[in-house]
């Protein structure tokens, strides 16, 4: 995942996550290490009401977008749903209940 990826200050919010070279649509950015999260905080991702997981590592710089270039697979990977080009930061849309702090 280093060779595709890196962060830096977004002008979403904080840092995000952003293409080092050209990820093709349907191209596997990564995966997420399960670790069950007992209660919300900071960089849980919900499955469901009762399943969430702490996300570790870069993939937790993702940041929400409307018209996201990512998304989340139940099997926990990262999948481009378009491609990003170099430079571009890779966002993912954190659903209708998510509110900017």
């Amino acid at each position: 995942m280093k060779k595709k990826v890196f962060t830096k200050e977004s002008h979403i919010h904080g840092l995000g996550l952003f293409a080092k070279k050209k990820i093709k649509r349907g191209e596997v950015i990564g995966e997420i290490k399960p670790k069950r999260a007992k209660k919300d905080g900071p960089h849980v991702l919900w499955i469901s009401e009762e399943e969430g997981y702490k996300v570790n590592g870069p993939l937790r710089f993702i940041n929400h977008s409307a018209e996201p270039n990512a998304c989340y697979y139940d099997d926990l990977t990262v999948v481009a749903i378009q491609d990003i080009h170099p430079g571009d930061e890779i966002t993912h849309n954190y659903g209708e209940s998510w509110k900017s702090e």
